[in-house]
């Protein structure tokens, strides 16, 4: 048994009437897929992420992605049952909280708020990029004014922002078709390339790309698809949770993959040469195929997703905050603050609470950024499959839910496969999340220890108790 404490009624005063916490059912598999998706932000993600993948792996990229898309399958398979198995707005910390322990639950916490806090200024910063055609804009103030408007956004209703999300999907879907296209009908190379595995030197000549180096870019891989996560911070949202979260996380894992890596594959295909796939400035290439009409069509499309993104990833993020709160993770009136919901039944001071920093985020090294995220997302992943190993143990394995296939060898191989990759991340980034992990570990220690009875109280909602 775990050490997940399951207090009584007594124990957490009822909500003031004022002061409502428990967020509405009021979205189904179309809304919370549409909102999924757009959390992977697969077209922005395409143009803002993988061109660094590109500059470092060359023609390895589309392999290393379709790596780590097999592997996020594994790791879907065990979103899905804990995701059913334990429905609630904490998303990966209340499943590893419930199944491995207060204190694993807690470094789980940590590391997603990295995630969460991280991205969305990583993916907002390319705005002026895409921008360019019609402005020059300052990529850190433009980034900072996306995180801003995408506050504001995700202020209003769940399904309001549902709609307003798929509007912009679309967009983006049809941008990154738009590439796929064009990349494939001015193909350079065969698909052997694929597997060429070269990048271009600073001389200009090919240098080999080591396998070593592609499992160490499958950290970032791992982060391309990663919003399918999204889905579980969902949960308290979605109507008939024990069915539609594991719908809802597979199908956007199979859909964003298919939006991301063939758009990958026709690049390699159809970049002129080395060099310039090696520079990664995708829009040049689009420019280059076609003109510049269409260049601008797809840069902006590729801006609007970005908007689109950071609006859900704000949504995501405000749900963990509120869910911390309510669980009581932090002194009384912090979680006082934090668990109020506004008039459109979403928790306001906590979108405000990740909004804003967010926004501040957009003006620190990218590279830094891109680093302790990859590394938070890969032990995130690790920790999430300890608690899928330990799923149907006592009381757990008689609780209705979507069961993955291959059960333990699924969870048992990703342990090995993420705890060998993180071993293969730069010291500096290991450095950084190690040292916030350890922060994070002395508060444990100092404080929500000693106040095992009153802090860190993992629940779920009443109806997806039994």
């Amino acid at each position: 048994m775990t050490d997940t404490l399951r207090p009584a009624e007594t124990a957490v005063p009822p909500a003031a009437p004022d002061n409502p916490r428990k967020l509405k059912r009021s979205i189904g598999v179309v809304g919370g897929t549409l909102l999924t998706l757009s959390c992977v932000t697969p077209a922005s993600t395409l143009f803002v992420v993988v061109p660094d993948l590109f500059g470092s792996l060359g023609t390895a990229t589309a392999l290393t992605i379709a790596v780590g898309s097999l592997l996020c399958v594994a790791v879907a398979f065990c979103y899905s049952e804990l995701g059913t198995l334990v429905p609630s707005a904490g998303g990966e910390y209340a499943m590893v909280s419930t199944l491995a322990g207060r204190l694993a639950g807690w470094l789980v916490f940590v590391l997603s708020l990295l995630v969460v806090m991280i991205v969305p200024p990583v993916i907002a910063m390319g705005t002026a990029d895409y921008l360019a055609p019609i402005a020059h804009l300052d990529p850190s103030w433009t980034g900072a004014a996306v995180m801003l408007l995408a506050t504001l956004a995700g202020l209003l209703d769940l399904r309001a922002n549902a709609w307003i999300t798929g509007v912009f999907l679309v967009l983006e879907v049809i941008a990154a078709a738009v590439v796929a296209v064009l990349g494939f009908a001015h193909g350079e190379r065969g698909l052997s390339s694929l597997a060429s595995m070269e990048v271009a030197g600073a001389d200009g000549r090919p240098d080999a790309v080591t396998a070593l180096l592609v499992v160490s870019g499958l950290a970032i891989a791992l982060f391309i698809t990663q919003g399918f996560s999204t889905a579980v911070y969902l949960s308290e949202e979605l109507e008939n949770p024990r069915r539609n979260v594991a719908r809802t996380v597979l199908a956007t894992l199979g859909i964003s993959t298919v939006i991301i890596l063939v758009p990958v594959v026709a690049i390699t295909l159809g970049a002129s040469d080395l060099a310039e796939l090696t520079g990664g400035d995708i829009s040049a290439m689009v420019t280059a195929w076609s003109n510049s009409a269409v260049g601008t069509f797809v840069s902006l499309c590729v801006a609007l997703a970005i908007v689109n993104a950071g609006i859900v990833m704000v949504i995501q993020n405000s749900r963990v905050l509120f869910a911390s709160a309510r669980d009581k993770a932090w002194p009384g009136p912090v979680n006082a603050v934090f668990s109020r919901l506004g008039r459109f039944g979403s928790p306001w001071v906590a979108t405000l609470a990740v909004g804003v920093p967010g926004a501040v985020l957009c003006f620190v090294n990218l590279d830094t950024l891109y680093g302790v995220t990859g590394v938070s997302v890969t032990g995130m992943y690790l920790l999430v499959a300890v608690a899928a190993l330990l799923s149907r143990r006592g009381a757990h394995r008689h609780v209705r839910a979507w069961r993955m296939p291959l059960w333990p060898a699924v969870p048992a191989l990703l342990i090995v496969v993420l705890g060998y990759i993180l071993t293969q991340q730069e010291p500096g980034h290991l450095l950084w999340t190690g040292g916030i992990t350890a922060a994070a570990t002395l508060y444990w220690v100092l404080y929500l220890r000693p106040r095992a009875t009153t802090r860190w109280l993992v629940t779920l909602p009443e109806d997806a108790r039994s």
